[in-house]
């Protein structure tokens, strides 16, 4: 999803031209299934880090979270994966700081799913601490324990570092995806300009995600 089309929650893929390059064609083709980002961010030596820029309340987010779960799963042992939640607007600051708040505590992982459920499947906005609180208390999450949190330091500078990595890398969408600090892809990136079913989409990312970790593991 756009940053400028965060006022109205598409749940259809993106629209892609009808024209374009197979990824199978060829390979990954940069400025068309990716972005190399110059001069390149700092990265730690030894370590191939890729960062998922995603929202809560994003339908493509949503779509891609399974894929993606799956081929974190899988990682070797040099590739190091994480996720950072963008703030595009008001609303989506208050899902950001949520989203530290549950990492702070332990918690994310265990209720990311129950999340996502809550604002694609049954309408929930959670977009305000209360209704966060009540709704996590139902997942074991202490609700004097999460206001805590959410209201530390520590989540409001992970928020703010957050926002700095997503200017960075220069998201203007999501889900996104940085690898090494080098280069940049997304589900509708990856796809060539190829008119793709959503879920396709999200493979075709992950697949070009490989081919730059491999890029970035031969400092190619």
């Amino acid at each position: 999803m756009k940053r400028r089309d965060f006022s109205a929650l598409l749940a259809t893929a993106p629209v892609l031209g009808a024209t374009g390059t197979a990824l199978a064609q060829g390979g990954p083709v940069e400025g068309r299934h990716y972005l190399a980002l110059k001069p390149p961010l700092a990265s730690t030596p030894g370590k191939i880090e890729v960062i998922e820029f995603f929202w809560y309340g994003c339908p493509h987010c949503y779509v891609f979270e399974p894929a993606i779960e799956a081929w974190a799963k899988q990682l070797p042992a040099d590739v190091v994966f994480r996720k950072a939640h963008v703030a595009f607007r008001a609303n989506v600051k208050i899902h950001q700081r949520m989203f530290y708040a549950l990492e702070a505590m332990g918690k994310e992982a265990a209720t990311r799913p129950a999340i996502f459920n809550a604002m694609h499947q049954q309408g929930q906005t959670l977009d305000d601490t209360k209704s966060q609180a009540k709704f996590l208390s139902a997942l074991g999450v202490d609700p004097a324990k999460y206001q805590e949190a959410y209201n530390s330091f520590g989540v409001v500078t992970k928020c703010q570092q957050a926002e700095k990595l997503s200017e960075a890398y220069r998201i203007d969408g999501v889900p996104s995806i940085g690898v090494a600090g080098r280069f940049l892809t997304s589900p509708s990136q990856s796809s060539g300009g190829q008119r793709l079913p959503e879920h396709e989409l999200g493979q075709r990312a992950l697949q070009v995600t490989d081919f730059l970790i491999q890029r970035a593991r031969n400092k190619a």
